[in-house]
Order: structure tokens, then C-alpha cells, then sequence
């Protein structure tokens, strides 16, 4: 069994190894402070040497105060000690709090959180505030600076000798014990480099090192945390995230290896009669990117493993087409199929294209809802278990108990994403060989599929049908909400339909958002009383959000009002405009899904981005923070009026969201990066991933003397997180 073995507390040089040191061992380390930093996931010596600094202070960009003129508009770091606070009631309420140092002073200025900064300080004490200089006339100031408090013992140091000082991130538990963000964690940590470092086993081959330009495993840890220099922090930096990226890559190669190599699958063979009717029979031509990707799916079926294979594609690109002439070629070879997505509004869309698609091609296509009666359920279940269904189209009902199939090949699960990790390894319980091909509309930028799904192999659908138009995108304001109406109102006398879209359900006190109840009735009665009104949130019940979805498609509805409901829906093909109000509230993934709710056929197609005028051409805002909020504001609906791909879009979206939880609960089982960033560290990304691939590919068990280190450091750590392994 991969990674099994004894674990060893001790070093050729009889050192413990800092994992197996708890952290209540530690000098310096009472009962109250281990058990807050348990409690902040701090368990034993080697967790402590992997709390890295979230930011450092270098003595280089300190400036004194009566130099900061110099220095107006730059992010500079000061050192003094608080003189006073003082509560301003202005214009706009603030606490100003006066730094001084040996010659000069300036205000720290605060507008928000208020009743924390009046008690933040102490006056006489010392701190370092990094920020951006404001000058006004002659006074000097920053507005909600970073604040990092020096212990007294360490300020002349600080600000006399050279050298780059770590910041550690802290909450309110750890400052309570002393362990604050300042020169509590600082002074912890120094004893534990002192007493654990050497304990630290590097588990890259020598040559690996060499070859990638990295430092030892302890040269990264001692210099992340006490750099001698800017040079020396780059190369530890790039040294622990290679590694962070060359784990989870570890563990993505070794799932991959696992369910492709060792569990036994089906190997579809010759050409499907009944796909290649159905190609012959549909009334527009494959696109080339369509043709690709089934040419790579196909090939995945014919091989004796299990194909695991990520099939992305923007919103109306065409996966179901592709997934359907999947199916029919595991039908033609006697096995069944199931399509899992996430609702019954979408499995209704699903089962009425696939059906409409192949007609009289005698394949039996039966809808599994969860609404249906016992009765119909347990009549459907037996024509699956006995094979007489050959696809079975539905949503979490198929992973019910009772549900068992005769001859399972082939599962498609769309909008992967709605689905828990467990919910897609039911359903491959149903028959482990089975191959799985999982689709997603949701555009993933390059380096983020390569770490949520690393372990699949992908296919991307990156063409629009011929027959499909750019959705024409524009940004409008208040004033313009007239010509709006009448756009509406011309298209729907054309034989179009339209939605418009609200970020709430009812009209919230804290927000000043206008809301889909509230402006459904004003709409319906005062802007337009001679149309078809409908409005649909999530506080239906799933019957009525049905009912209401296919009233709209069947042309009952002429404009209907929603709450993002709908942005995974019904196609409804005569559905030309989508107006988004409170455009800025959204995510540019939002946006987009919610834009590809139009343009569903050859007719041009229009998407309205409402918002403030005074919030799109906000001028400078008084904090840091509203100005960048403003400024992504601004970038995502640029983005949106210029850009239609969504996979741009979603890289922007990245740059401006971050990457955040990658995993959460879907993807549990994975580690958070604590030092690798996605969005600029891609370049290391791509050079760990090949090394792990390779290593694994050429030697899956770790067997060679050169990975005896890999296996034996790092077996520990990533064995628990491959249980699921045959689960994409």
C-alpha cells in the first residue's frame, strides 16, 4: 500500500523531528497560549515554522516625519510613538490620532470602525504605520494606515540596525496571550528556529534542487522568517510555494495514477450507428472544437480505465450536443447512462432538447425528479434496473438507494460545481467502471483548473456555433431608464422577451438597492401595465419557480423579474434582453452566467448593466479600501462591455476577487496555500506540476532511491487525501 509504514520521530542525527514536538513544549508556551494557538490550527513546532509572516517591514522604507513632504502620494513606513486621540466631529465623524517622533508629528486618520480604533492605542507607546502620505497645505497624514505595535526592547533596534522585520497575522484570542501580529510572535518564533529548524528533512532530490535554482528546505524556513535581505526572502518564497504547489500536484498525479491505472473500466468499442444518424440528422454542423472534443472523449471510452474527463464550455457552446452523441455510443454498446444537474427545471430543459434531438432513434430517455410520485419512481426505477431505460436524466434523485441500473457506463453531471465531492462519488458507486465526464459552463482561468482539476483530463469547447451573435453589452444610468423602458418595450412588440434581474428579494433597510417584489409591482402597474409581467425569486417553491420558467418559454411571460434564479435556467430562445439592475453588486462570474441567459438563437441579443453614475465615476475615495472597492467596481463592468469571453472575464475576475477558498466544501480534503498565490505565481505552478506528474508517472509507488525521502516525508501528509480518488 502506497505510503504505509511506521512513523519515525527521529533523524539519522537523533534530532525530533519538529511535527511530533507539541506546541504546549515549547519555551515560552503555557497552557493558556497552547491552547489559543491550537485553536488557531497551531498544534505542533512544525506548524509554528510554517505560520509565515503575512507582510514584513524593511528599515529602508522608513522615513522620518518632518520628511514625508518629500515623500507625498508614496507608501512609506514611519516610526514614533502616539501621542494623542481625539475624537473629530466634522463633516464626516473620525478619530485622528497624533504619531510623533524626535522632530516632527502627523495624524493617523480613521473613518471607520470607530469605537475599536478610540481604544486601539496607547499613548506613549511605540508603533510602525506604513501607508500612503496625504499632504494637505502643511499637515501630513494617513488615512487607516497598517499599525504594527513595537515591543520597547525592540524600537531602537528596529529603527537603528538594518534588516527586515516579519509581520504575523494575529486575531483577537492570540493577543490576548501576548501573541500579537508585533513582537509577541516574533520573540516565539525566534526560539523555535533556534530549537526546531534543524529538525526539518528536505525531500526534493538533490538534482531537482539544482536543476529548479531552489535553497534547502532550512534556508527557506530560517530566511521567510528573519530574511537578511530582499534577495534572501525572493528565494525562500520561491522555494515554499514550488513546494506547496509540488504537494498538491503530488496528490493530483497519484488520484490521476489511481483511476486510471488500477481500477478496471470499460473499453467501448467501434463506432455508435446511432450517434452518427443522429450528426447526420441535426439541422446545424459540429463545430470544429465540438468535433475535437468528442474526438478526445471517444478515445477516453475506448480504453480499459475509467475516463474522468472535464468538459468545459462557455454557455451555449454546445456540450449537450457532444455529451449526447457520448451516450449514444455507450447505448450502442448495451450500457446505460445517467445525466445528473443540479435542478428540475434544468433536468426538464435537458430531457425535452435530448429527446427532441434523436426522436425515433429508438433510444428510451426517461426524467427521475425528485417531485414525482412513489408511485411513477418506483415504476421507473424497475425499468432501470432491468435495462430497459438506456439514459436516465435527473437530478440528486439518481443517487437515491432504491435507484440501481443494469449496465451503468457512462455518467454526465452538469454544472459540476453545484455538487458536492460525495454527492458525484454515489453516483459513481452505481458501477466504479463507469466513465464520467463532468461538464461545467462556468469559465475557469488556466492556473485555477490546474489545481481544482488537476486530476482530469480536459476538453474545452472554445467556438460558438456559426449561428450565434455577440450578446451587444452596454452601461446605463439612472437618466437613462426612460430610453430603457422603450428599448424593452420595442423589443417585446418585435416577438422578443426579456428579464430583468434584482441582487435582493425585498427591500432591505441597511441597502439602498431596489428590490424584484417591490419593483415587479411598481413595474407592472405604472411602467408596464399592457405586458405580460412575471417575477420569480427563491423563496418559491420549486413548483411554482417551474410553472413560472415555463410560462416564460412558452411565451406567456413577456418581461419577467428575477433574482439571480435564473442564472442557470431554461433556454428560451426568444429571450433577447437582460437588464441588471445594481449591476456593481455582482461578480464578474455572475455577470456573465447571467448574460448568457440571452442569446440562445441567431437573433441579436442585448445586455443592460445598470448602475450609478456616481458610483462609475467615483472620484478618490478617503480610504484605501473604498478606493480599490470603487475601482473593481468600475473594471468589472468595463470588462463586461468589452469582453465577451468568459474565460478572460474569469481571469479578471480572479485578479480582482482572488482566488479565495479554492476547495470549500465541494473540494474538500485539500490544503489551503498559505504562501503560493494563483494569480502571479503561475509560472512555479507549471514547473512543480511537471516535476510531480513525472515523478509519479515514473515510479507511482516512490520505490526509487532518489524519492525515498518524498515517500517518506510527504507519504504522511497527502495518504488521507486521496481516498476519494476515483472521485473527479
Amino acid at each position: 500500500m502506497l505510503f504505509n509504514g511506521k512513523k519515525r520521530e527521529l533523524t539519522e542525527h537523533n534530532t525530533i523531528l519538529p511535527e511530533h514536538v507539541d506546541v504546549s513544549r515549547l519555551p515560552g508556551v503555557g497552557p493558556g497560549r497552547a491552547r489559543v494557538l491550537q485553536q488557531s490550527g497551531i498544534h505542533t513546532a512544525w506548524d509554528l515554522l510554517y505560520y509565515f509572516p503575512r507582510r514584513y517591514l524593511d528599515r529602508s522604507t522608513i522615513v522620518p516625519i518632518r520628511q514625508l513632504t518629500l515623500h507625498a502620494g508614496a507608501v512609506v513606513t514611519v516610526v514614533g510613538s502616539v501621542g494623542n486621540v481625539a475624537t473629530v466631529h466634522a463633516r464626516r465623524k473620525r478619530i485622528v490620532v497624533t504619531l510623533r517622533d524626535n522632530h516632527a508629528s502627523m495624524e493617523l486618520v480613521f473613518f471607520q470602525g470607530l469605537s475599536y480604533w478610540q481604544q486601539a492605542f496607547r499613548v506613549g507607546e511605540h508603533i510602525a504605520v506604513s501607508g500612503e502620505v496625504q499632504q494637505y497645505g502643511r499637515k501630513i497624514s494617513m488615512v487607516h494606515p497598517d499599525i504594527d505595535r513595537l515591543q520597547d526592547d525592540e524600537t531602537l533596534s528596529f529603527i537603528n540596525t538594518g534588516g527586515i522585520v516579519p509581520v504575523y497575522p494575529s486575531n483577537a484570542e492570540l493577543e490576548k496571550v501576548g501573541l500579537n501580529r508585533h513582537g509577541g510572535f516574533r520573540r516565539l518564533m525566534h526560539d523555535v528556529l533556534q530549537l526546531h529548524v534543524a529538525g526539518l528533512r528536505d525531500w526534493y532530490p538533490s538534482t531537482l534542487l539544482e536543476n529548479e535554482g531552489l535553497i534547502p528546505l532550512q534556508q527557506a524556513i530560517r530566511h521567510i522568517h528573519t530574511p537578511p535581505d530582499n534577495e534572501a526572502l525572493n528565494l525562500a518564497k520561491e522555494r515554499l510555494i514550488f513546494d506547496e504547489f509540488f504537494i498538491l500536484s503530488l496528490q493530483l498525479a497519484l488520484r490521476k495514477r489511481m483511476q486510471s491505472g488500477t481500477l478496471p473500466g470499460i473499453s467501448f468499442a467501434g463506432e455508435s450507428p446511432t450517434a452518427r444518424d443522429l450528426v447526420h440528422r441535426l439541422p446545424f454542423e459540429l463545430t470544429a472544437a465540438q468535433k475535437r472534443v468528442l474526438h478526445e472523449i471517444v478515445g477516453d471510452m475506448r480504453r480499459p480505465q475509467p475516463m474522468n474527463r472535464l468538459l468545459q464550455g462557455d454557455v451555449g457552446s454546445g456540450k449537450t450536443v457532444v455529451a449526447l452523441l457520448a451516450m449514444l455510443l455507450a447505448v450502442d454498446n448495451g450500457y446505460q447512462c445517467a445525466l445528473m444537474v443540479p435542478t428540475e427545471i434544468l433536468a426538464e430543459q435537458h430531457f425535452r432538447t435530448i429527446t427532441g434531438l434523436i426522436d425515433d432513434l429508438r433510444v428510451n430517455v426517461r426524467l427521475l425528479l425528485g417531485q414525482q410520485s412513489n408511485t411513477k419512481k418506483q415504476e421507473l426505477a424497475a425499468s432501470i434496473a432491468n435495462g430497459d431505460v438506456h439514459i436516465v436524466i435527473g437530478t440528486h434523485a439518481l443517487i437515491q438507494q432504491h435507484v440501481q441500473f443494469h449496465r451503468l457506463g457512462l455518467i454526465v453531471i452538469d454544472e459540476q460545481h453545484r455538487f458536492g465531492v460525495m454527492q458525484r462519488a454515489d453516483l459513481r458507486q452505481k458501477n466504479a467502471a463507469s466513465d464520467m465526464l463532468i461538464m461545467t459552463a462556468t469559465p475557469i482561468p488556466r492556473t485555477l483548473s490546474m489545481t481544482l482539476y488537476g486530476d482530469l483530463d480536459v476538453s474545452l469547447i472554445d467556438e460558438l456555433p456559426a449561428n450565434r451573435r455577440r450578446v451587444k453589452t452596454a452601461i446605463r444610468f439612472e437618466e437613462d431608464r426612460d430610453r430603457v423602458h422603450d428599448f424593452l418595450r420595442e423589443e417585446v412588440a418585435a416577438g422578443n422577451q426579456a428579464y430583468i434581474v434584482f441582487p435582493l428579494i425585498s427591500e432591505s433597510e441597511k441597502m439602498d438597492l431596489k428590490a424584484a417584489t417591490e419593483e415587479y409591482e411598481r413595474l407592472h402597474a405604472e411602467v408596464f401595465p399592457d405586458l405580460r409581467l412575471g417575477l420569480l425569486h427563491g423563496r418559491l417553491k420549486a413548483e411554482e419557480k417551474d410553472r413560472i420558467m415555463m410560462a416564460f418559454k412558452n411565451r406567456k411571460i413577456d418581461i419577467l423579474v428575477s433574482t439571480t434564479v435564473i442564472e442557470v435556467g431554461v433556454d428560451v430562445p426568444d429571450a433577447t434582453v437582460m437588464v441588471i439592475e445594481h449591476a456593481e453588486r455582482f461578480g464578474l462570474a455572475q455577470l456573465h452566467q447571467l448574460r448568457g441567459r440571452v442569446g440562445r438563437s441567431d437573433k441579436q441579443a442585448f445586455c443592460i448593466l445598470m448602475t450609478a453614475k456616481r458610483l462609475y465615476f467615483a472620484g478618490k475615495a478617503r480610504t484605501n479600501e473604498e478606493q480599490k472597492e470603487l475601482s473593481d467596481l468600475r473594471r468589472r463592468l468595463d470588462t463586461m462591455y468589452e469582453s465577451t469571453d468568459g474565460f478572460h472575464i474569469a481571469e479578471v475576475d480572479m485578479e480582482i476577487r482572488g482566488p479565495g477558498d479554492l476547495w470549500g466544501t465541494q473540494q474538500s480534503g485539500y490544503p489551503l496555500f498559505r504562501i503560493a498565490n494563483l494569480l502571479t505565481h503561475g509560472h512555479i505552478l507549471t514547473r512543480a506540476r511537471d516535476h510531480a506528474f513525472s515523478i509519479i508517472q515514473a515510479d507511482p509507488q516512490l520505490r526509487m532511491p532518489e524519492h525515498e525521502r518524498i515517500r517518506e516525508i510527504l507519504g504522511p501528509r497527502i495518504r488521507e487525501q486521496i481516498g476519494l480518488s476515483t472521485v473527479s
